[in-house]
């Protein structure tokens, strides 16, 4: 009936709609009619200035024609003037009357000349002003009617949509009617088949009543034989009852964690890059460090900006130990978090920090406002950014101060009421925006102080960089805190729905000792149910065991056999090692005597040159003996400095006696370089050995590698649908696990209400006792 009534009503809303829809239209239609009425009578008009156009256009070529008519008549009366006078001249002889008659007739034919002259020109002009006019008046006529034509246009074009409208309403209406008499009868139908559940429900009902109840007195019975005491009245010993176990709720949380490490990674890393690019702008603005010195302050400004990565990795450490305390296996509340204490505590560190360097930075920036360079929209950026600066620390002090507060119910439990937990993430929530408002202004601001500076004389390149890197850093930072406080808002629903677990009956935990005895009992329940739950090991046959023997022994085999390879093969490249550091060391005592006998025959030549010298200046008779002997020696000289090579070469000479050491040198050399091929040629013999081993170990273990690789694959499948199985199973089990603990909980409710009204009846039976003792006493006494 309700929805009845309801369809009703929206019908009549329908109806009245529909009906001021086709009021508008009768309106619109009306004003439309006018609209073509007007065009009609202004198409109308239009044609009257067309017959009045055509009229003057004719009378304009009448006049034109009249016009050359008389132009031909002026032309032939022209020729008849000059005729006359010529006759005039040959008749001079003539009397004065006939020059007195034909100047008559000239003076007559100038007058006639004139006037028509005039009337041309005052033909002309009125054809002219009648053009002009028709003219004008013909474009207002044009325009006014493509205006009336396009309001018309217009008009059409609302009435061809207002009438489709109405179509469409109508349609939609009629469908919607016919959809809600369906849904009328389906819901008559539905009443109907409720009513039969209801009595199939109430036919369930009384035998679910009388299931409990036998339930309720076997469960009765169960409890005053087995219960020892009912540990859930008293909030202490119900602390150290094991919650039951949401595992898709520790995935949610771990998986949330997860998200809030990386947003916290990515902050950590802009706030590092900010910080470190700061350092360097201080460094070279207003006064470059390479240049110039730099005042104290900024000094001491950039040493303690030098120290910002000891303050701001811990976030990332805390947030890291906070993400690995959160597990499958953990039950994760407040109370528990043991680790969100040590990230308030990096927290509180680089709020230190931030408090630190907050007045050097606005000095800093007050040191910039003085120079000479500065000018008033640089100054007035500068004050911006202090105030930012401000801001900062104080959203960085309250944001600490909340998530201190979180910290607490891990800790000191008793300082923080559980009823406060939301609050104070609604709080942390705000902070959080609050963060982000406040970056945001200081990207504004400083983009703003980079581009005046740019525009400076004296920026330099290293400047500008500086500037666009710390823009950057600005802007990561930005994105980070954008990123970090829409997450917290997402999720803060998720985050205060997890306050309400903990033991059942239970409103809180006591301290973090009752929560971490608590985690015992649960790994010590795990474990056991574990051990329970745990397979015997199918025994092996007896002929796949002997054959799995044969495989092992042969591969051990066969693997004791490489390893006695491998071994000879390093005992063998050892001794190659030792004879080639042998061979090595006999080469160098050769190459030093060597040297010592190159040094002999320079020595020799030497003094052969000197003789040969002196017996030159002795025969200085003969010149040119003395020019053979002085060539002689230079060849000599030339020859003795051309033989010292990188072997050690001995020095040559063209004497004949010397010919067996030029012997013993050229076999020493062909010796050495035989000996540098044969190492040569055996080291290329190793590599290749080498190399080829290294082949064959390299397509060995590629193949092992894509096998491993498969196997991963297949391993990686059977898990990934052995875990979804498991997941699948573990939420049954919970959904049963609850539906049964709700059922008992329910009939330890009836238990215990039971449990009342027989102590009440206890209590009317023992004071009736006593009150027929007394009784009974006096009927005695009596």
């Amino acid at each position: 009936m309700a929805a009845a009534a309801e369809l009703q009503g929206k019908y009549q809303k329908l109806a009245q709609e529909y009906s001021k829809l086709r009021a508008q239209n009768q309106v619109l239609k009306k004003g439309v009619v006018d609209e073509q009425a007007n065009s009609a009578s202004l198409k109308e008009q239009l044609k009257m200035k067309d017959q009045s156009l055509r009229k003057l256009q004719q009378e304009m070529d009448s006049l034109t024609f009249r016009n050359q008519q008389l132009a031909k008549r002026v032309e032939l009366l022209q020729d008849e003037l000059t005729l006359s006078e010529s006759k005039g001249k040959k008749n001079k002889k003539s009397g004065e009357p006939a020059s007195q008659l034909s100047q008559e007739q000239k003076n007559v034919f100038d007058e006639d000349l004139q006037k028509k002259i005039e009337e041309n020109e005052r033909l002309h002009i009125q054809f002219f002003e009648a053009d002009e006019q028709h003219k004008r008046l013909e474009s207002e006529l044009r325009g006014r009617l493509e205006v009336l034509e396009m309001e018309a246009a217009k008009h059409q074009a609302v009435v061809d949509g207002l009438t489709q409208k109405y179509m469409d309403t109508v349609e939609k209406l009629q469908s919607e009617k016919a959809k809600l008499e369906i849904k009328s009868q389906t819901l008559e139908r539905e009443a109907k088949h409720c009513r039969v559940r209801t009595e199939e429900c109430q036919q369930q009902l009384k035998n679910l009543h009388t299931d409990l109840g036998s339930r309720l007195d076997e469960s009765l019975h169960i409890i005053s034989e087995k219960v020892p005491f009912n540990d859930t009245r008293s909030s202490q010993y119900n602390a150290l009852n094991v919650p039951l176990h949401n595992r898709r709720r520790q995935l949610k949380l771990r998986d949330l964690a997860g998200q809030a490490l990386a947003f916290v990674q990515d902050l950590v890393t802009a706030l590092l890059n900010f910080h470190t690019y700061m350092e360097q702008r201080v460094q070279i603005f207003p006064v470059d460090s390479a240049t110039d010195t730099i005042s104290p302050l900024n000094q001491k400004f950039s040493q303690y900006l030098h120290e910002n990565a000891s303050y701001v990795r811990p976030l990332e450490e805390g947030m890291l130990q906070l993400f690995e305390s959160i597990t499958e296996d953990t039950v994760t509340i407040l109370e528990t978090t043991v680790k969100l204490k040590s990230f308030s505590d990096y927290l509180a560190s680089y709020v230190c920090f931030l408090r630190k360097i907050l007045p050097y930075q606005l000095k800093s920036l007050e040191e910039e406002c003085e120079s000479s360079l500065c000018t008033a929209a640089l100054r007035a950026r500068n004050m911006e950014l202090q105030n930012d600066m401000k801001k900062l620390v104080a959203v960085f002090e309250k944001l600490h101060t909340y998530i201190n507060l979180l910290a607490l119910p891990s800790v000191k439990p008793v300082e923080l009421l559980r009823t406060n937990f939301n609050s104070v993430f609604t709080h942390v929530a705000s902070a959080l925006h609050g963060f982000h408002d406040v970056v945001k202004d200081i990207s504004k601001h400083y983009s703003h102080k980079a581009a005046l500076e740019q525009e400076l004389p004296t920026a330099t390149q290293k400047l500008i960089t500086t500037n666009d890197c710390i823009l950057s850093s600005v802007v990561a930072l930005t994105n980070a805190a954008g990123k970090i406080a829409s997450f917290f808002s997402n999720n803060l629903d998720c985050f205060t729905a997890s306050l309400s677990y903990g033991p059942k009956g239970g409103m809180e935990f006591i301290n973090p000792l009752s929560a971490e005895c608590m985690l015992q009992y649960k790994k010590k329940a795990a474990a056991y149910m574990k051990l329970l739950k745990k397979p015997c090991s199918d025994s092996v046959p007896y002929e796949e065991a002997l054959a799995n023997r044969r495989v092992l022994l042969s591969s051990t085999e066969s693997r004791e056999g490489l390893a006695q390879q491998v071994q000879q093969s390093l005992e063998k490249i050892a001794k190659l090692e030792q004879e080639k550091e042998h061979w090595m060391l006999e080469a160098q005592l050769a190459k030093i005597r060597l040297e010592k006998d190159n040094k002999k025959v320079t020595n020799k030549l030497k003094n052969s040159s000197s003789l040969l010298i002196e017996t030159a200046q002795e025969s200085s008779i003969v010149l040119n003996a003395t020019e053979q002997e002085d060539s002689g020696t230079e060849k000599v000289l030339r020859e003795s400095v051309r033989s010292t090579s990188l072997v050690g070469m001995m020095t040559t000479s063209t004497r004949n006696d010397e010919s067996p050491e030029a012997d013993t040198r050229e076999d020493l050399i062909k010796n050495h370089y035989m000996q540098r091929i044969v190492e040569l040629t055996s080291q290329l013999q190793l590599a290749d050995s080498k190399s080829v081993h290294f082949h064959a170990e390299c397509r060995a273990l590629a193949k092992r590698l894509s096998l491993a690789e498969k196997a991963k694959e297949s391993s990686v499948e059977e898990i990934r649908v052995a875990r979804q199985s498991i997941t699948r199973l573990q939420d049954e089990l919970t959904t049963t696990k609850r539906s049964y603990e709700d059922q008992l909980s329910m009939m330890s409710d009836h238990l215990c209400s039971m449990n009342e009204t027989l102590s009440k009846q206890q209590e009317e039976i023992d004071t009736l006792k006593l009150a027929s003792k007394g009784n009974s006493k006096k009927n005695k006494s009596r």
